[in-house]
């Protein structure tokens, strides 16, 4: 096996393993949680550190394969960059939309719950529109997915035997990249929205995440993780954020007690403080994890970035030294 050879199966191999961990850590975070239609944040983070570590070790394999100045690879490589820049711009505009849900939650928490019916009904106000705002950045979220999401994680040739052995087997990783990058995007957004657009019953995608019949040595392993970890998380389960179903189940809590309260019920203030204090974790949390992923994807933009000019640079470099 010559070096280059090694060096693809080596990238094909971290990507198995990777998905392979991925899918193990889902089922402790199922267990844990003992809910399987929710994903949490912390989960999203381990799929975007995930990508993050793909595009890093695509970017050193390049290096390691020596290819020839001037040639297409180059502009492949770029186009699959540029789908990963545009995906997670996507991804991060869904996150950030969430950020007056949150800080509206927050800030009805600031009110200490009394017996006073007029300070309950205002609070019940509050909540009310807290809700609303659930159901509009959903909204928004579907159309995001509808126009722009999709298209690019599957608009791309589907190519298959000799051709992915193209520059050292440099086409064959891209392609495997595009695979697994599109997999976890499709994660990162089944995370946090519930909807039916892609939920595993488009023959297109499922036809896309379970061929595992590539033409290319190393290659069927690495698709058959893919189309596990694509059955477990997208097709079956995966269906909305852990955070915010905390965040509405205690929302809903509160408002029937604060209800109890308006219509001359006998309710325990203390219990009705506890509730309200529920209501101000689950938003804590909720802010808390948001926050890490946008600026996790910013640093991933980073990284992006410094790739791009990294691969500029060695071509550079190479021409200088040609001519």
């Amino acid at each position: 096996m010559n070096n280059h050879s090694s060096s693809v199966n080596g990238f094909y191999n971290f990507l198995t393993t990777t998905l392979d961990d991925l899918n193990r850590s889902f089922d402790h975070h199922h267990d844990h949680n003992q809910n399987p239609n929710f994903i949490s944040t912390h989960f999203l983070q381990s799929v975007l550190s995930s990508l993050r570590s793909f595009h890093s070790q695509l970017t050193l394999l390049v290096q390691r394969l020596h290819l020839p100045v001037g040639d297409k690879w180059l502009d492949e490589y770029m186009d699959e960059s540029s789908r990963l820049w545009d995906s997670c711009h996507v991804i991060k505009t869904a996150f950030s939309s969430m950020e007056n849900f949150y800080m509206s939650g927050l800030n009805l928490t600031l009110i200490h719950p009394t017996h006073n019916h007029q300070l309950c009904r205002q609070i019940i106000r509050l909540i009310n529109g807290c809700e609303r705002e659930v159901w509009r950045f959903e909204e928004e979220n579907r159309n995001l997915t509808e126009t722009r999401i999709h298209p690019l994680l599957f608009t791309f040739e589907i190519t298959t035997g000799s051709k992915l052995n193209g520059f050292n087997g440099f086409r064959g990783v891209l392609y495997a990249m595009r695979k697994v990058s599109s997999l976890l995007l499709m994660i990162m957004f089944n995370g946090f929205l519930v909807y039916n657009y892609l939920n595993g019953n488009n023959d297109e995608e499922t036809t896309f995440f379970e061929n595992c019949n590539e033409g290319v040595f190393g290659l069927e392993g690495l698709m058959g993780s893919v189309g596990r970890l694509y059955k477990r998380v997208v097709q079956k389960r995966g269906i909305g954020l852990f955070e915010i179903r905390n965040v509405r189940e205690a929302m809903g809590e509160l408002k029937e007690e604060l209800g109890r309260v308006t219509m001359g019920e006998d309710v325990d203030l203390l219990e009705l403080e506890e509730k309200m204090e529920r209501v101000k974790c689950c938003f804590g949390l909720l802010k808390c994890g948001v926050e890490n992923i946008v600026m996790e994807i910013d640093d991933f933009f980073d990284e992006i970035v410094h790739g791009r000019k990294m691969l500029l640079d060695i071509c550079t470099h190479h021409i200088h030294n040609h001519t």
